[in-house]
């Protein structure tokens, strides 16, 4: 597959203006809270996907490179082993120095010397490829940065409004029906024609039992009737350890959600609101939709089949927990050196998510993207699709 440079290049630059435009509105303080250790600085992100066109381009491609700043390696490498050390999660709220400003100049900079070196040179399949990988790497940052200012604002005292970057509240207007696909053999993964993760690779076939999958989303108004009926005290819906996550993190609800006097409230981008009960719900755990799921007497799908009834689907408001664990298709084989640790070293203790949310950067998604996180966190932006039990 040969890369087109120009296509690239409008790519590149597009990309990092949009990373700018989501923290536009952002008060200067902000940039560097971290309430909780998954939750990394907005400056953070700045300066880290500056960083890897960096480390990874520039410096490997032009003899004789001069460091924009000879510690930002060590400040803004987030889990390369290979490249050596870094700031630990936990600390990176504690970088006071170097100022926003500095980042911003960091990062201005580092765009101009991509943007030149691009222009100026011929440049290899492989570097280009690797340029797509250092977009995808920031487009996912940029979701980051919205969900982490969202945790960031909403830990704030005022809930306080932020720029509508992304639409949190979208109407559930799909009446209940549910899909059935036949019993067979069904392609799953990409086939690595267009850029994808190495996770998503290689294309394979799997057997797959009949079932039918639900045409919507789980909406607010569902969900608090699992709420209602005391979903949150009957440890007969949960797993163990999500059982025992409820317990020890006293949890009654989605992220962000507040009971005043009967009613439910959620914090969101736009401010402090009323839950509608029509929207898509949102901010809940794999432990949480495994629960709802199986108060509902129902499960949710797998990977597997959600990729193969994702072209009769409504998706991309919700990343969709999947009952499947974030593990390699066969012949997966990951990268030699640094670029190897991208994905291939987390698959172990994670859950997959599909499909995309209303945060997720314009044009990256697709129907074999593998997204996963470990099972209780909430703060991303997920959602419960179910399926119905089968009888085998």
């Amino acid at each position: 597959m040969s890369v087109d440079k120009n296509e690239v290049l409008k790519q590149f630059i597009a990309t990092r203006n949009y990373t700018e435009k989501i923290v536009e509105p952002l008060a200067v303080g902000g940039f560097e809270s971290q309430p909780v250790e998954w939750v990394s600085p907005p400056k953070w992100h700045l300066g880290h996907t500056t960083w890897f066109f960096e480390q990874f381009l520039l410096a490997e491609s032009i003899s004789d490179y001069k460091w924009f700043d000879d510690d930002f390696a060590f400040l803004f490498n987030s889990y390369y082993n290979t490249i050596g050390k870094r700031v630990l999660r936990t600390d990176r709220g504690n970088l006071t120095r170097p100022i926003i400003e500095e980042v911003f100049t960091y990062r201005k900079e580092i765009t101009l010397r991509m943007t030149n070196w691009m222009s100026d040179n011929e440049l290899s399949d492989q570097q280009l490829k690797l340029i797509e990988l250092g977009i995808n790497h920031e487009q996912q940052h940029q979701e980051l940065l919205i969900t982490d200012i969202k945790y960031i604002l909403g830990h704030n005292p005022l809930f306080p409004v932020y720029d509508g970057i992304a639409k949190v509240e979208i109407e559930n207007v799909n009446s209940q029906e549910w899909i059935s696909l036949k019993e067979g053999i069904y392609s799953i993964g990409n086939e690595g024609e267009k850029f994808c993760y190495d996770n998503e690779l290689s294309k394979h076939q799997v057997f797959l039992h009949e079932f039918e999958i639900s045409n919507r989303l789980v909406s607010n108004g569902d969900f608090i009737e699992f709420i209602e009926a005391g979903g949150y005290t009957n440890f007969d819906y949960w797993l163990d350890e999500g059982w025992a996550w409820v317990k020890e993190k006293k949890v009654n609800s989605p992220k962000y959600w507040f009971q005043e006097n009967g009613d439910w409230f959620h914090y969101t981008l736009a401010g402090y609101k009323k839950v509608q009960p029509n929207d898509v719900l949102c901010h809940v755990s794999y432990y949480e939709a495994v629960a709802y799921a199986e108060w509902k007497g129902m499960r949710l799908p797998t990977e597997f089949e959600w990729e193969a009834a994702s072209d009769k689907l409504d998706w991309g408001s919700r990343w969709e927990w999947c009952a499947s664990s974030y593990m390699p298709y066969p012949g997966f084989d990951k990268p030699e050196g640094a670029v190897g640790e991208y994905n291939g070293k987390f698959m172990v203790n994670q859950m997959v998510l599909r499909g995309s949310s209303a945060a997720t950067a314009p044009n990256h998604s697709r129907k074999t993207y593998r997204n996963f996180f470990h099972p209780h966190f909430q703060w991303q932006f997920s959602g419960i699709r179910l399926a119905k039990k089968q009888k085998i």
